[in-house]
């Protein structure tokens, strides 16, 4: 594989961060990849496990000659970096990022970026409920889809360029409208992100079952949700508070769907219950043929984080 870019600079170094950078590794894509994060911890921890070629200690330092440059910071903060970094950007260089929200990121990161800089929004649908640098690996695009989210007027080869790239590390990709991709989404994995917080916050405070009866029967359906609530909560406060619409759209839903369950409940409407949990389990077999998931018992998580 040659080198797409000559030099890529990481802003933020958690788990999406490092996983790019092995994977940049792994597939040669890449001539020299600087990092930043705002942490003094995190940029040791970066230096010691050889995260990055070169670590540096300010934003202007890591995206001076870049010609990508990757917002892996959350959603909330991508304005303030994007204008803290804007005039130490190179002329022609691509700015994208990784945020699970578009149309606010769009809003809030476009009007930073001078003319002659092309910003191609980005969303790599892939993750595990770890952070931080040591979290990331190679594999973790593999198979999964990378939405591109060009905005209006954008740069056909930047946008083309940058396809390739995240092709060659592994994802598929796919392009999508802002507010599309923000419905989506919000379907996906925000909601079900909601819904997981909340059932495990349910379990906390139903203190008729004891701590040790939630941990030692959590293979009943529960562990998977405490698996997803172990997300880290600075991202997913900032996802939710950034695509407020699409959310709170789909848990609108969400909750007309549950009352129509509780209903079949209370009244014994058997038939109801089974024809959706036939419906349900449906998707279930489609996401695994089209290998997005796996059904083997341990939840494809083997030895990989």
């Amino acid at each position: 594989m040659s080198v797409m870019y000559e030099r890529v600079a990481l802003i933020g170094l958690g788990l999406i961060a490092s996983s790019m950078f092995w994977a940049m590794k792994r597939a040669g894509v890449a001539g020299e990849v600087t990092g930043y994060a705002r942490s003094e911890a995190t940029r040791d921890t970066a230096r010691r496990i050889g995260l990055c070629d070169r670590v540096c200690d300010t934003v202007a330092e890591a995206v001076e000659g870049a010609d990508l440059v990757v917002l892996c910071v959350p959603v909330g903060v991508m304005g303030a970096v994007a204008a803290e970094m804007a005039a130490h950007l190179a002329p022609g260089a691509t700015v994208t990022d990784v945020g699970s929200v578009k149309r606010r990121v769009i809003d809030a990161v476009g009007p930073h970026l001078p003319n002659g800089v092309h910003f191609v929004p980005g969303h790599p649908m892939a993750g595990t409920e770890h952070s931080g640098p040591e979290s990331g690996f190679a594999e973790l695009f593999d198979n999964r889809w990378t939405l591109l989210v060009p905005i209006e007027g954008g740069d056909p080869e930047a946008v083309s360029r940058l396809r390739a790239y995240w092709e060659a590390l592994g994802a598929n990709v796919e392009e999508m409208e802002p507010e599309h991709h923000d419905l989506v989404c919000a379907v996906t994995s925000h909601a079900p992100h909601l819904i997981a917080y909340t059932m495990v916050g349910v379990a906390d405070d139903l203190r008729r079952v004891t701590d040790s009866e939630v941990i030692k029967f959590s293979a009943a359906g529960f562990r998977d949700f405490t698996r997803i609530a172990a997300s880290d909560p600075t991202m997913w406060r900032d996802v939710f508070l950034t695509n407020k619409d699409a959310t709170l759209e789909v848990l609108g839903r969400f909750t007309e769907e549950l009352f129509a369950l509780q209903r079949a409940i209370r009244t014994g409407d058997g038939d109801h219950l089974y024809d959706y949990f036939t419906r349900t389990r449906a998707i279930r077999r489609g996401i695994i043929e089209a290998g997005q998931d796996t059904d083997a018992p341990d939840f494809g998580r083997g030895a990989k984080r």
